[in-house]
C-alpha cells in the first residue's frame, strides 16, 4: 500500500473496560478463529475509536488490540465466505468474541440472522486513507471460470492471477479499472461470480512475482491459476 492512513494518536494506548486491561500493539502475524458478533442501528452515525462516523452498512469492524485504522480478512468458517474490512473501532468487550462486524459485513458474511457465527480474523496491515473494505468469495463455492486461451496469445504464457471475486459485476469491473493492465473481468459459467484476473505470465516465478506484489496491493486472496 503506497499510501496508509497513520495509526491515530492514542489509539495505541493501553485502557481498561469493565476492570480488564488492553493493550493495543501491533500484531503482523495475527491470526485467530473465535467468535464474531455484529452491530449496527444504534450506532450509526456515532464517531468510533478513530474519529470516523460509524456507517453500519459499510465493510468495517471492531477490534480490541490491531493497530487503527487496520485492515482484516474475516472468514465466516460455516460457508467460507470471506471478507475485507477496515477495523476502525474497539471492541468487542464480551468473552469470547473477538471482532464486532458492522451489520454490512454481517450480511456479507451471512451472519446477520444468527448474530453471532465462527469466523477466522487474519490482519492484513494498515487501511489506506479512505475505505479498504471489499467483499471475497471462496473459488471453490462457485461455478468455474472459463480462463482465456494463453496459448491464443502467446504459447510459453501459461499462469494467471485471479485477484478477487465478486458477486457485483460493477465492483469487479472497478477492481479491475484500477490495477489497469492487464487486468479483466471473468465470469463464471452460470454468471453468479465476477473473477478479476491478471496475466498471462511465461511461467510459475514471474506469476508469483506478480502474485506478491498484488499482496502489497491490499488483495489477500490473489492466487496464481494455470492455464493449462
Amino acid at each position: 500500500m503506497t499510501d496508509p492512513a497513520p495509526i491515530v494518536s492514542g489509539t495505541m494506548r493501553p485502557y481498561q473496560i469493565r476492570g480488564r486491561w488492553y493493550r493495543p500493539e501491533e500484531q503482523p502475524n495475527y491470526d485467530e478463529t473465535g467468535l464474531a458478533s455484529w452491530y449496527g442501528e444504534q450506532f450509526h452515525g456515532r464517531p468510533t475509536a478513530t474519529g470516523e462516523r460509524f456507517d453500519m452498512h459499510a465493510l468495517t469492524a471492531a477490534h480490541k488490540t490491531l493497530p487503527l485504522p487496520g485492515l482484516v480478512e474475516v472468514t465466516n468458517l460455516a460457508n467460507g465466505r470471506r471478507v475485507v474490512l477496515r477495523v476502525n473501532d474497539r471492541g468487542p468487550f464480551v468473552d469470547g468474541r473477538i471482532i464486532d462486524l458492522s451489520r454490512g459485513a454481517a450480511e456479507a458474511l451471512d451472519l446477520l440472522g444468527r448474530g453471532v457465527g465462527e469466523v477466522r480474523v487474519r490482519y492484513l496491515g494498515r487501511a489506506p486513507r479512505l475505505g479498504g473494505g471489499q467483499r471475497l468469495q471462496v473459488a471453490e463455492a462457485s461455478a468455474p471460470v472459463v480462463l482465456p486461451s494463453a496459448s491464443a496469445l502467446d504459447p510459453r504464457q501459461t499462469y494467471w492471477i485471479e485477484v478477487a471475486a465478486f458477486t457485483d459485476p460493477q465492483l469487479a469491473r472497478a477492481t479491475a479499472d484500477r490495477l489497469g493492465q492487464p487486468a479483466q473481468v471473468q465470469a463464471a459459467t452460470n454468471g453468479a461470480m465476477f473473477r478479476v484476473i491478471t496475466g498471462p505470465w511465461p511461467d510459475v516465478n514471474a506469476a508469483e512475482r506478480a502474485r506478491q506484489e498484488t499482496l502489497a496491493q491490499g488483495f489477500a486472496a490473489a492466487r496464481l491459476i494455470p492455464s493449462g
